[in-house]
């Protein structure tokens, strides 16, 4: 099973979170990183999900993250890029986030769970339509990121799909 992960109010909540202990003051490169849980990663890994940045950090994620997370290495999914080699939203239209095609197209089928904080129904409805495998696309809280609920929600869906 695949889980596609973002960063910026998921993993980073863009609350007023006062800096995780662990990693102190915010830095001027990410001044929201400090508000990053390290505990987030064991966690995640705890799902037995093949694990996947889906996030415009791209291997920033790895440079930066994996690391403070306990993570290895993961996958980064690739967005549509232009001629600056940069990563640029691909038009979504009908309301549907320009991640959900990539993420769907990506999947081939496969069961998957995507982490992001943008999700809405248009995205739901559209992966519906497209996507013949089962999908948990689950809008994490920006304010507050990646939070203990979310984990319930995303380990009961997981448990159903594996017959647990």
């Amino acid at each position: 099973m695949l889980l596609y992960l973002d960063v910026d109010g998921t993993l980073i909540p863009f609350g007023g979170q006062a800096p995780h202990p662990e990693y102190g003051e915010p830095s001027p490169e990410h001044p929201l990183l400090s508000r990053l849980d390290p505990s987030l990663g064991p966690r995640l890994l705890s799902l037995r999900c093949e694990l996947e940045w889906a996030t415009t950090w791209l291997d920033d994620a790895n440079t930066v993250l994996t690391p403070r997370l306990g993570l290895p290495t993961l996958p980064v999914v690739r967005w549509p890029e232009d001629e600056d080699d940069e990563a640029v939203p691909a038009p979504g239209g009908g309301g549907v986030h320009w991640k959900t095609r990539v993420l769907v197209a990506r999947a081939a089928g496969r069961p998957f769970v995507w982490l992001d904080d943008e999700i809405t129904d248009a995205d739901r409805v559209w992966t519906a339509a497209h996507h013949p495998g089962a999908a948990l696309l689950h809008r994490v809280d920006p304010a507050r990121g990646l939070t203990d609920a979310d984990f319930v929600v995303v380990e009961e869906w997981i448990g159903g799909r594996r017959g647990g």
